[in-house]
């Protein structure tokens, strides 16, 4: 069967079962059949606004089912949606819709957006308006993510697929047909983004949460008997750190595949996740939006390479040196991927330039590969600490620091030092009180002394955000001006 449109996808499911359940959010549930003709009649009040095929559509919206009927609006006019951060302030967003040049933009207020059609958050569209079905259009471009990586500089992520699904391909990321899935993270991120609209695509009732909260996720897996759960390894450490019998009250038995991704999982978390819901069920993700390659790995295989990120499923990849050339089995270098030859490109930046040599594009990760080619991560090349000669990764001393009880979250970073380079400096959010010299002792049991940080610091808010990624740069920026207090 060849592909068929995004649109006539959805709509197939809501005349197969117009009643079941679609999207559930914190405040409604839509049906199937309720969220076809409620995005003919959105869509609708969109062309109105200017939205034709192949443009972007700006998307600043809440977790929520408003968020996802203007994706599928989108779709309906071959439009691509285009995510971003509700949260965003003003100037960040401007610079953004700058570089987009969307039709609309989605969230914001008339006006808010000069020279741009808006509409604010809660928008409903004129219910004169039909909600019959419109003309199928394809977008050439099934998304467009934003995403700043490294460099702190906003940039489009355009995907190379168009809004086109083979219904009988083998499951994408194990989603299921007629499944049900719990979405914690941001919808404006690619990983939840590309869970939620697979589970829409496939007929599965996608349970969108508000924010991510411990209770909630686990309350939600347990209500809905949910088969498909996202999670970063920062939800997974605050599930994890639930009292257990307050973690064990909720049945989670339903569950037939977890998957996390978007940042490194220390191995003692993954391993205590790996023992509680299963090794079939645990699996992990990695690659980037631009999606030239990734590696895929379940329970079982990483406790028989354990700390690998699995081998490459999808595309290719290669760890370099410095000069470009590949590196011994066992040799930390910078990860370089590429699609399989011959295949269509899977991306294209609007903003910036690939990091490339050849046909071999870099994210910034560091890692090495196996004799058996699994791939193992030490950490981004940007976030590379150099102390006294020697490279200290600050990811593999988080998760040192995070088996500790009392460490919620943490994030580490090099300040200069006269005498070493840089010096390791730690700032730790904690449930309770631990002290420096507890903190200490804790990593000295876990990690060579040259690794060991020299300074720590408290931080009452978290550290990483609802996609559970940590910005080193800017925290270090932060500090330069402000002399931590040495360990």
């Amino acid at each position: 069967m060849p592909p068929i449109p995004y649109v006539r996808a959805l709509r197939l499911w809501a005349e197969r079962d117009p009643a079941r359940a679609a999207i559930t959010d914190a405040d409604c549930s839509v049906s199937r059949g309720e969220l076809e003709r409620r995005t003919n009649r959105l869509a609708r009040a969109y062309a109105a606004l200017g939205v034709t095929e192949d443009r972007f559509v700006t998307i600043g919206l809440p977790n929520g089912a408003e968020f996802l009927e203007a994706v599928v609006a989108a779709w309906k006019l071959g439009a691509t949606p285009q995510p971003v951060s509700w949260r965003l302030p003003a100037r960040e967003r401007e610079a953004i819709v700058d570089l987009a040049g969307p039709a609309l933009v989605v969230g914001v207020d008339g006006g808010t957006v000069a020279g741009r059609p808006a509409v604010p958050a809660g928008f409903a569209p004129d219910p004169a308006l039909s909600d019959e079905p419109l003309p199928e259009r394809v977008a050439t471009a099934w998304k467009a993510p934003t995403s700043g990586g490294s460099t702190g500089r906003p940039k489009l992520i355009v995907s190379g697929a168009a809004a086109e699904i083979d219904l009988e391909a083998p499951m994408q990321l194990r989603v299921q047909h007629d499944g049900c899935m719990v979405i914690p993270g941001p919808l404006y991120h690619n990983g939840p983004f590309g869970g939620a609209c697979a589970g829409l695509l496939r007929g599965n009732h996608v349970i969108v949460l508000p924010r991510f909260d411990a209770l909630a996720t686990l309350d939600a897996v347990a209500r809905h008997r949910a088969d498909w759960l996202y999670l970063v390894p920062t939800m997974m450490l605050r599930i994890w750190r639930l009292p257990e019998a307050e973690r064990r009250r909720y049945d989670v038995s339903s569950l037939r595949a977890v998957w996390h991704m978007a940042a490194p999982c220390p191995a003692w978390l993954k391993e205590a996740w790996i023992e509680w819901v299963g090794p079939e069920v645990l699996w992990e993700l990695y690659g980037g939006t631009e999606a030239q390659a990734f590696t895929v790995i379940d329970g079982a295989e990483w406790l028989a390479h354990r700390g690998s990120v699995g081998r490459v499923l999808v595309g290719e990849m290669c760890v370099l040196d410095t000069d470009g050339r590949p590196v011994p089995p066992g040799t930390v270098g910078e990860i370089y991927m590429r699609r399989t030859p011959g295949t269509s490109p899977t991306y294209r930046y609007v903003g910036a330039e690939a990091r490339a040599r050849g046909e071999w594009e870099s994210l910034g990760d560091l890692g090495w590969m196996d004799a058996e080619g699994y791939l193992y991560l030490t950490d981004r090349q940007s976030d590379m600490i150099l102390v006294g000669g020697a490279n200290v990764y600050p990811a593999e001393i988080e998760a040192a620091l995070e088996s500790h009880p009392r460490v919620r979250g943490s994030a580490v970073i090099g300040l200069p030092d006269e005498d070493l380079g840089n010096r390791i400096h730690a700032i730790v959010q904690l449930d309770g009180e631990a002290d420096d010299a507890e903190l200490a002792a804790h990593l000295r049991e876990r990690l060579a002394p040259y690794k060991l940080p020299r300074s720590y610091e408290r931080s009452a808010e978290p550290l990483r955000d609802d996609a559970g990624k940590v910005r080193r740069t800017a925290l270090r920026a932060a500090r330069l001006t402000v002399p931590p207090r040495p360990a």
